[in-house]
């Protein structure tokens, strides 16, 4: 499959793990568990994956991440925003929601869908620019706080590091494809 028909490529998800996929990985390795035991076992391994993840992203961005929200609460949706001031990868991958899936959309941005039992909140990673002065970045904060922030003030001001993920696990985004296409 080429990369034009990926909608994201997942970096590590605890969402719809389907049983069947590990069964029998987990019997022949575990022959005396209970099919419970084994279930845990499941979730356990996959939570290790997440700490592998944490490793293999560790990139240091020049500026902060913020982390963009749409949130779903009790009372329905809410924007949002939280700042990731190390501007490391890794310190995006975690999450107080019961089920998480951290992806790259297609347009090179690092996103996440968090489920809880309120709902599910949409969150997209995104680092600033490096020109960027504290008042732009104090007036976007304020706009995504406030709903009234555009596609156009979010990309003003800071720039998507899926492409940085992208680069360490070795895929394409179709974006960078035009842009080399465009420059031959």
């Amino acid at each position: 499959m080429s990369s034009k028909n990926i909608e994201r490529h997942i970096i590590w998800s605890n969402m719809n793990l389907d049983f069947e996929d590990w069964d029998d990985d987990l019997r022949s390795e575990n022959p005396n568990m209970s099919d419970s035991e084994l279930y845990d076992l499941m979730y356990e391994t996959n939570n290790d994956y997440l700490d592998d993840e944490r490793t293999n992203l560790n990139v240091q961005l020049s500026q902060p991440i913020i982390v963009i929200a749409d949130l779903g609460l009790w009372n329905g949706r809410r924007s949002g925003y939280k700042m990731i001031d190390s501007g490391n990868i890794r310190d995006c991958l975690y999450s107080d929601t019961d089920y998480t899936e951290w992806y790259v959309d297609k347009n090179g941005d690092f996103c996440a869908e968090a489920a809880h039992h309120d709902g599910t909140n949409h969150y997209t990673y995104r680092t600033f620019k490096d020109s960027v002065s504290y008042e732009q970045i104090e007036d976007l904060q304020e706009k995504i706080y406030s709903g009234r922030a555009t596609k156009a003030d979010i990309e003003a001001v800071t720039k998507p590091i899926g492409t940085e993920i992208a680069k360490i696990f070795g895929f394409d985004l179709p974006r960078e494809k035009q842009s080399v296409g465009m420059e031959r």
